[in-house]
Formats: structure tokens, sequence, C-alpha cells
């Protein structure tokens, strides 16, 4: 045993050196404090941590491709965003570009790790891809399709979580939309044409080359820059954010022109509803669920389209193969209930005759703004004079537009006989002789009119006093037998 002065000697010995070891300790996490930062510091430690196979302190977000039906918001953010911070310490990437598009579109590929650091904090993002095989029985027959499960991993220190639920993952939701809305390529699908795919929309139309009077031009931009503001107003004063507009005048006065112009100035898609195609009122429920926030549906020529069955008439005879899309059921797509489900949504009816409509169909609330497209006037023939010769004067520009405001003429027109020649003398010579030669058949037309009513007048003339004639000599036999049975 030993003896208690050793015990003694021995715990003290060890409480010094336990107090030394202690003071050590200290001065070293002092002069780390000191020369290392705490960010560097955690990186470290999770380094050592993960070597050690210690992941305690690493968390990973799984973020999948689907949230069952429905497409993840944050996952198809994640992939925009990742587009953008593609460095060269990666091995692998993935590179595509679709036809028309003007960039390369570079992402990081299968299992490849890509590093971000946001304020500070290093965030590990890795794509997980895991392919697998699902059979499917069709009327007997097996098939076998191949199915991928597709998702990101974004690993970080447990003690960012709250930063990177409250401040990093919603910076990659608005950061991603400032992405796609610099390269956006619109979209023109159609609905209710199955079978048909979207095709990338090139049409040139802008408010810059648009032929329309300069004065409702900018209220029809002033209307659209209001209306993709307003979101918390909508919201506020109980409405649906969505817009109406209705374009009516005469054929080639350029109303498929400013539908293209409309989407190309907010990078809005357009989907193209085909009425014929529609059977029955609940596809129009079917088609709004498939189609996208700001978006312009689009129904041409609605006067003429298909008829539609009249929403007070009772009587609805349908045959087996007649469309049983009513008045009623249009009406409800517009506004009813199923048109909230969305935001930043545009409607646009297009028609040859707005006396046709019924006023129901464009009343304030589901046509807001009806826009007339009236024939040229001086001002659009110099747009399109600028757009086709690229000349902003000319000496015969005073005599043509004299002629525009005495004849209807379409922008359509104009523009056929601007395109005859590149030169501008013998160009605006053939838009001269074609508008003189429009304004004769007009005057000419206007004469026949009138002979034609002249006749007609005549004609009239004759028939009444032929009738007033046979009235007389009714009235006087009418007499004379009377006077014979009082004789």
């Amino acid at each position: 045993m030993p003896s208690p002065t050793s015990v003694l000697s021995a715990y003290t010995t060890l409480t010094a050196s336990a107090v030394l070891i202690r003071t050590l300790v200290s001065e070293v996490q002092n002069m780390t404090n000191q020369l290392i930062p705490k960010n560097l510091q955690d990186k470290i430690l999770s380094k050592v941590g993960i070597f050690m196979g210690n992941y305690s302190s690493q968390m990973t977000l799984i973020i999948e491709e689907n949230n069952g039906l429905i497409p993840n918001e944050i996952f198809e953010a994640s992939k925009f965003y990742l587009s953008s911070i593609v460095n060269p310490s990666l091995q692998r990437v993935k590179i595509s570009k679709a036809e028309k598009e003007k960039k390369f579109s570079v992402n990081i590929s299968k299992d490849e790790k890509l590093i971000d650091t946001f304020e500070g904090v290093e965030l590990i993002w890795e794509l997980k891809i895991v392919e697998s095989q699902k059979t499917n029985s069709d009327d007997g027959y097996l098939s076998i399709e191949k199915v991928e499960q597709i998702w990101y991993e974004l690993s970080f220190l447990k003690s960012d979580m709250e930063m990177v639920l409250k401040i990093y993952l919603p910076f990659i939701l608005e950061r991603s939309k400032a992405i796609k809305e610099e390269n956006k390529a619109i979209k023109l699908s159609p609905l209710g044409s199955y079978g048909w795919q979207s095709v990338n929309l090139d049409h040139p139309s802008t408010f810059d080359t648009l032929a329309m009077d300069p004065q409702l031009k900018q209220e029809v931009m002033d209307d659209l820059e209001r209306f993709v503001r307003r979101r918390d107003y909508y919201r506020r004063v109980g409405k649906v954010w969505k817009r109406g507009y209705l374009l009516y005048g005469p054929p080639g006065t350029g109303k498929s022109s400013l539908i293209a112009a409309m989407a190309n100035y907010l990078k809005f898609d357009i989907y193209d509803m085909e009425l014929t195609s529609l059977h029955a009122n609940s596809d129009f429920r079917t088609m709004l669920a498939s189609t996208k926030n700001r978006s312009i549906i689009v129904i041409e020529d609605i006067d003429c389209t298909i008829e539609l069955q009249n929403r007070v008439d009772g009587s609805h005879n349908y045959k087996d193969s007649e469309s049983q899309v009513t008045l009623s059921g249009l009406l409800n797509f517009i506004d009813g209930l199923w048109s909230c489900c969305g935001d930043e949504r545009i409607i646009v009816f297009t028609t040859n005759f707005k006396e046709r409509l019924d006023p129901a169909l464009i009343r304030p609330g589901r046509m807001d703004m009806h826009i007339h497209m009236s024939y040229c006037t001086p001002s659009g023939f110099k747009i399109l004079a600028s757009n086709y010769l690229g000349i902003k004067n000319h000496w015969k520009f005073g005599e043509i537009e004299e002629l525009i405001t005495e004849v209807n003429v379409t922008p359509a027109e104009i523009a056929e006989e601007l395109m005859k020649s590149d030169h501008a003398d013998i160009a605006l010579d053939e838009l001269s002789s074609f508008l003189n030669k429009k304004r004769e058949d007009c005057k000419k037309k206007t004469v026949e009119e009138n002979e034609a009513d002249k006749k007609g007048d005549e004609m009239n003339k004759e028939q009444t006093k032929t009738k007033d004639m046979r009235k007389r000599k009714g009235n006087s036999r009418r007499g004379g037998r009377s006077r014979r049975k009082i004789f």
C-alpha cells in the first residue's frame, strides 16, 4: 500500500498538470479566435469531423424534382441558379443548347459536387440521379419503361440551418427568376389541340414596329405595366390577378401582331386556344390547369370559331358529334372559380365584328380593355415606312398621308405595297398608285351605290303609286256596290 504522503504528492502533481493543460487550452483558444475567423474554424472542424467519420455537425437537404405530382419550385430554381455559378473547379459539366437560343446552358453532372459560398458560409451542392425500370401492362402487353429519379443534395453545417432556410433558399428563388427572364425563350403552345408541342415564338413584332395610333399604343403599354406590378393590389381588393383584352377591327389591321408585341414586351408565353377541339365545358378546366403563370391565353376570331349555345336557352339538342361547349362554360373559364388557379394571366379575344359578341362576354371584369384596331393612319404609315424602307421622311409622304385620310386601307395592304421594292422612290410610287386606284374605285362604288339607291327610291315610289291606284279603284268599286244596294 502506498503511503499517504506519496498519494498526496501524486494528487498534487495531477492537479497541477490539469490546471496547466486547462491554461494551455484556454491560451490556444484565445490565440485561435484572434488569428482564425470563426467561419474558418467551423470549416476545419467540419472537415476533420467528416475525415474521422463524424457527420453529426453536417446537415443535408434533399431537393427532389417533384413533390408528388406537382413540380418542386425550389428544384427548378436550384437548376437555374447552379448554372450561373458553375466554375472551372468542376471536373465534369453538362452542356446543352436548344435551337434558336442565344446561350449555352451549363450545369453540374451526376455525382459532381459544387461548392457555393454565401455570406461567408460554405454550401455543398451535389446532383443525384437513380435510374430504375417500371413495368406497365396495357391491354395485356407488358412494356418496360425507364424511370429517372433526380434530386439535389445541399449540405452545410447544422449551425447554419436557419440562415439557409430563411435567407439562402429565398435568394435562390429570386435569383432564378431573374436568370429565367434574361434567358427566356417565349413559347407558343396550342391549347386544346392534342399531339402538338410548344414552339419558340419567333414573331419579331414589338410596340416600336407596330403600326398603331401612338396614343393608343402608349395606353396599352401603360396598362400592361400597371397590371404586372399590381400583385399585392389585386390581392388587397379581392380580385384574381388577370386581365382581359378585346381586339376588334377589320382584317389586316394588326390584331395578331399586337398579341405578339404584348408577349415580347412582357416575356409572357402564349397559349392559342382552339375552341373547335373542345367537347364539353369540363375541357376548359383541364386546359386552364395546364397553363403556366405569366402567360397570354388567346382565342382568335371568337365570333366565328364555334356557335356557342346560349346560357339561357334550355333546349340543348346536341348530336353525338357536336360540341357541347356553351357560353356559360366560356364565361366561367374567364372569371369563374377556376380562373383563380394561376396568377399574372392575360386573356385576349379577337374579332372582326364586335357587335356580334354577347354583351356578357365582353363586359368589364372579363374583357377589361377594348382596343379598336382601325384602318391605317398617317402616323401608322410613317412607322411602316421606317420598318420596311428605313426612312423617316420623304417628299412623297405628304401626298400619301392625304390619300390615306381619304380611303380605308389596312396596314397589311400598305406593307404589301412597300415590300415590292427595296428602293424608297419606287416603293412609294407603287403605294401612291395603289391608293389612287383605291380612291377611284371607292368613288365609283359610291356613285353606283347612289344610283342604285336612286333607282330603288324610284321603284319604291312607283310601287307606292300602284298601290294607291289599286286602293282607290277598290274603294270606288265598294262605293258603287253600296249605292246599288241602297236603291
